[in-house]
């Protein structure tokens, strides 16, 4: 379980100034990371150390990431917000 401050970083280092990636990320780190399992959550940090404009092409679906890790990521904020 994430502690608070952990959450108040992540929060800061998920508002990346593209709106895009912001209305991901923002709301994911928000509701759902404190539930995730200690490899999500480490996946969700490495996620956070990529540049935006990979997020930004992984997130509107233009590519994918190579990495396992950061493409299960992906996917997982993904299926939050679109509709099945």
């Amino acid at each position: 379980m994430a502690d608070e401050t952990e959450l108040k970083r992540l929060y800061w280092h998920s508002r990346r100034g593209m709106l895009e990636l912001d209305v991901l990320l923002v709301p994911f780190v928000q509701e759902v990371y404190a539930t995730l399992d200690a490899d999500d959550q480490a996946r969700y940090r490495k996620l956070l150390e990529c540049e935006d404009q990979d997020m930004f092409g992984w997130f509107m679906q233009r590519e994918e990431p190579e990495d396992a890790d950061l493409k299960r990521m992906v996917k997982m904020i993904l299926d939050r917000v679109q509709p099945k």
